[in-house]
């Protein structure tokens, strides 16, 4: 079965409205329901689960600065939209088949408004995790003009929560932000990047079984999930009709495991503005775009002089990223369109800034400590594939115990195949390096024998950062400030499957002595 692609317009998700707001804070109850939307109007309605009933969820926007709660309700059904594989740590069968918990990815959160992935809780708030869990977050927003973004983190479960549709975007803005004069009300798009692929009553389709897989296990955890359409804002391969002018879109790789490069098939440039935690220092002009599963990119498209003409949005990043099979250019290598259609409403008076102000850049000699942490490729007992970090499970010994205010390298030493978007909670980072090395020397004695010189980040990633591509054969080193609170937190790989199948640790933040 073939979609027509281009034949649905995108939908904007809706800014959510406050329950209540004074001078002092703003409240909000946001409820996740089991519904049905139409993903594609060749399909038949499907079945999903939204924040407020929709996928992907409203948009909360709000100041930096401004104290925020949030009570999370869980008003889903008690039986799974998807098969549940009960041998995956965290999704045991007397467990409660649907458990959720909310984490603000990105945000500098307190540990107990986290969404720690042990703190999940069932309908009506009744059953709750192991960890200490409360109704209503807090979220202080001390933090720049930015995209972050709001997604399902219940341990064994989040691939099928955030399939299902729980996921939307959360923005920050000030008046640093406001000064810019960039694209901003009709002209300012979000655009969630996700895959997935449907039954023909439109029903999401979710592999059970991984191919050639003699494990025994039904349904079981499979190493990744490739969908075979592209979703933007939860509708596939739609088209957006825009005016001759500059528009600004806030991208968000928000798919369990499919990396994007995006590209214009006009041969035009982006404007890259911004990264996963704030402004660039200067705009980039860039002919592509990479996105890992997580990471967010801020960009101008200027679609002046381009009257009446139509701009395909492709993607030609390979599955499993970088080394896979290629994407087919008729389907996942489509991804949206855009129409040059309207007649300009009034004069483009935003521009693209020339320089968006200063980042304090990080030296390695400031840090207090570097670690060493491996990612890499086991088999479990069942002889499926099994990725850890630093060879460790869930359940072991919490080893990274940084100190509050302390700066710390965490240099990840890829020895498998696939490149994973490394994610640590709490805090932003730099990249300062990528480094070539010998992954067999390394596997047989646990040395480091660097093979090449120092690779400098890509200067689309040179800026404030949450989540970062870790590439096979090279060590990517990180530093990290650690403030302001204390407390555990957890750091993973946003492939979802992996992080779901014991590719996550938790970490503890400590008082300074």
């Amino acid at each position: 079965m073939k979609l027509t692609e281009f034949k649905d317009p995108l939908p904007i998700p809706p800014v959510l409205k406050p329950r209540w707001k004074s001078g002092e804070y703003t409240y909000y109850e946001i409820t996740m329901k089991e519904t049905q939307q139409l993903l594609h109007s060749e399909l038949p309605k499907t079945t999903i689960w939204g924040y407020e009933g929709i996928y992907p969820g409203p948009t909360i926007e709000v100041e930096t600065g401004e104290r925020v709660y949030v009570k999370w309700k869980n008003e889903l059904p008690e039986r799974h939209l998807l098969p549940i594989d009960h041998t995956v740590h965290g999704a045991e069968k007397e467990k409660p088949a649907v458990r959720t918990v909310v984490h603000l990815h990105g945000g500098r959160t307190e540990p107990n408004s986290d969404g720690y992935p042990d703190a999940w809780f069932t309908k009506g708030f009744i059953v709750k995790g192991p960890f200490f869990q409360k109704e209503i977050y807090h979220y202080i927003n001390q933090q720049s003009a930015r995209t972050l973004w709001y997604h399902d983190h219940a341990i064994g479960l989040t691939r099928l929560n955030i399939y299902a549709g729980l996921a939307g975007f959360y923005f920050i803005r000030n008046s640093h932000e406001r000064s810019f004069n960039l694209p901003s009300g009709p002209f300012e798009v979000p655009l969630l990047l996700q895959d997935r692929s449907f039954h023909v009553d439109g029903s999401l389709s979710y592999p059970e079984q991984p191919e050639n897989n003699g494990s025994g296990i039904y349904p079981s955890i499979i190493a990744s999930f490739f969908g075979n359409t592209i979703l933007v804002n939860g509708k596939v391969w739609p088209f957006l009709e825009v005016e001759p002018r500059k528009y600004r879109f806030r991208l968000l790789n928000a798919a369990n495991a499919r990396f994007f490069r995006l590209t214009l098939d006009s041969g035009q440039l982006f404007y890259q503005i911004g990264t996963d935690s704030g402004f660039l220092e200067r705009p980039i002009g860039v002919g592509s775009l990479l996105l890992a599963p997580a990471e967010r990119l801020d960009v101008i498209i200027n679609f002046s002089n381009m009257e009446g003409k139509s701009i395909v949005v492709k993607n030609d990043a390979p599955t499993h990223f970088p080394n896979g099979d290629p994407v087919d250019p008729k389907t996942t290598g489509i991804v949206m369109e855009f129409r040059v259609s309207q007649p300009l409403s009034g004069i483009d008076t935003s521009v693209i800034p020339a320089y968006m102000g200063p980042i304090k850049w990080l030296h390695a000699n400031t840090a207090q400590r570097q670690r060493f942490l491996e990612l890499s490729e086991e088999k479990d007992q069942f002889g499926r594939s099994l990725f850890l970090l630093d060879k460790k499970t869930w359940d072991d010994p919490i080893t990274e115990n940084p100190l509050a205010h302390s700066t710390e390298i965490w240099s990840f030493i890829n020895t498998n195949e696939d490149d994973h978007p490394i994610h640590v909670h709490l805090v932003q980072f730099q990249i300062l390096e990528r480094r070539a090395f010998n992954v067999e020397y390394y596997k047989k004695t646990k040395h480091i024998k660097y093979t090449g010189a120092p690779i400098q980040p890509d200067f689309s990633e040179r800026g404030w950062k949450d989540t970062v591509r870790c590439p096979p054969g090279l060590v990517t080193s990180i530093i990290i400030p650690f403030f302001p609170y204390t407390g555990q937190y957890v750091w993973h790989c946003h492939m979802l499957e992996h992080e779901d199948y014991e590719m996550m640790r938790p970490y503890r933040v400590l008082p300074p002595p």
